[in-house]
């Protein structure tokens, strides 16, 4: 059982599915201006073929009649080729037209690089073993979770990839991973497990979700360490997985970014590159939630989800608003019936702000209790889950002061408000 909306003094609750924001330009996004940033309202590529110019259909349907000829020329002994399980020359089958679009926009049209890119990319799936690569056992559990894992979805549903390298500062752990020519072979064999694992949540339809996102977190990476295992990870992607990605976001972004970036710069395409989102420290969660659901954003970036919630089914939705500088906010839960349990979460992107809750009882004469006492919490802390249970009726009232701060926060919380079933 739920309490009505709560009440925010002072302020419009904010909407439950608000419209994502143009992204504001910082100092590193001035520094890329030349990559042609894209902003938050880029409307993705479409994959109807009565969508496609005539030149897009044409092009389509030759690079079809170029694989289906050079299967013929192979003798036909050779089973036809497939890709993400999906056989590209299947008849009538728009699943190969979404795949084979792919290749033709990578390739921006050009039917012959299309089918080179295309058939270098089936002859080493068969040589790497792509198919089947998601199910293997490759040992890297101390690497799950923590430095590429797939984790929710976007708010059009794009399934969400998170990559942080971070834990390789310390030098044992670079060792165990990539401390010889093999273990580096075997890293990057578990990298495009993650990716391919991912590449299952996709629809592979028309007005379907066809691609996913992408957030990558600099922070603490050992940019020089990593320079060959990140050069191995982005030829295999930008050769064998053409426009899988929608977006591809870079957090906590450090001053050096642009030395990185003009290194990696010539490998990409400015297709590739009119993808990124640039956000620089600091301003995690509020780039994020233009993009992600608070309730689907890890907690350790501003977000509601912690791991554990996955395996628990979809996530309860949280409600989003927005902290001025200089302005506190009293959420009020009210209706909270005698002898019920409510839980909440409650997370402020970039904290630095004094967070309280207490329970305010209906009747006269009755106590406030301090359920969270009143203190400072840190910019580096992660989301507030807690529960009361009430004894008598009242409301649940949850206040955050920004007053001491100048800049603008986003925020979000949820919570359930459960009545005891006992007499």
């Amino acid at each position: 059982m739920e309490s009505p909306s709560p009440q925010l003094p002072g302020m419009e609750a904010a909407s439950a599915s608000p419209s994502p924001k143009v992204l504001k330009k910082g100092f590193v996004t001035t520094l890329m201006e030349a990559a042609a940033l894209r902003s938050p309202s880029f409307k993705e590529d479409t994959y109807f073929v009565s969508h496609l110019k005539p030149s897009e259909q044409k092009a389509l349907r030759d690079l079809r009649d170029k694989l289906a000829a050079a299967h013929s020329d192979s003798g036909g002994d050779s089973p036809s080729p497939t890709m993400w399980g999906i056989p590209l020359l299947s008849p009538g089958d728009d699943r190969s037209d979404v795949v084979l679009l792919k290749f033709l926009r990578a390739r921006d049209f050009r039917v012959a690089d299309a089918y080179a890119m295309l058939d270098k990319c089936l002859a080493w799936r068969r040589e790497f073993g792509a198919e089947g690569v998601a199910e293997e056992e490759l040992g890297f559990k101390e690497l799950e979770g923590v430095v590429a894992y797939m984790h929710g979805s976007d708010r059009e549903g794009h399934p969400v990839c998170y990559n942080a390298y971070g834990v390789f500062r310390d030098r044992d752990m670079y060792e165990r991973v990539f401390g010889d020519e093999e273990k580096l072979k075997r890293f990057l064999r578990w990298r495009v497990q993650v990716l391919e694992r991912g590449i299952k949540l996709l629809h592979f339809k028309p007005g379907g979700v066809n691609s996913i996102i992408q957030v990558t977190d600099l922070k603490d990476m050992p940019k020089r360490e990593l320079r060959v295992a990140s050069n191995h990870i982005l030829s295999l992607f930008q050769d064998n997985y053409p426009e899988m990605v929608a977006r591809k976001i870079f957090v906590n972004v450090p001053w050096y970014f642009s030395v990185l970036y003009s290194m990696f710069s010539p490998f990409l395409t400015q297709r590739t590159k009119s993808k990124f989102v640039i956000c620089k420290e600091g301003n995690v969660a509020e780039t994020l939630y233009k993009f992600i659901r608070p309730e689907d954003v890890p907690v350790q970036y501003g977000g509601l989800s912690r791991p554990s919630d996955v395996q628990n089914g979809p996530p309860k939705p949280a409600s989003e608003f927005t902290l001025k500088g200089g302005e506190k906010v009293n959420i009020q839960i009210e209706g909270i019936e005698a002898n019920a349990t409510i839980t909440w979460d409650i997370v402020v992107g970039g904290w630095d702000l004094e967070y309280s809750a207490e329970f305010v009882p209906n009747a006269e004469g009755s106590y406030t209790v301090a359920v969270d006492k009143p203190r400072k919490v840190a910019p580096s802390e992660e989301a507030i889950h807690n529960a009361y249970a009430s004894r008598e009726a009242g409301k649940l009232v949850l206040s955050v002061d920004n007053s001491a701060s100048r800049r603008k926060k986003v925020a979000a919380y949820r919570y359930i408000v459960r009545k005891s079933t006992a007499f």
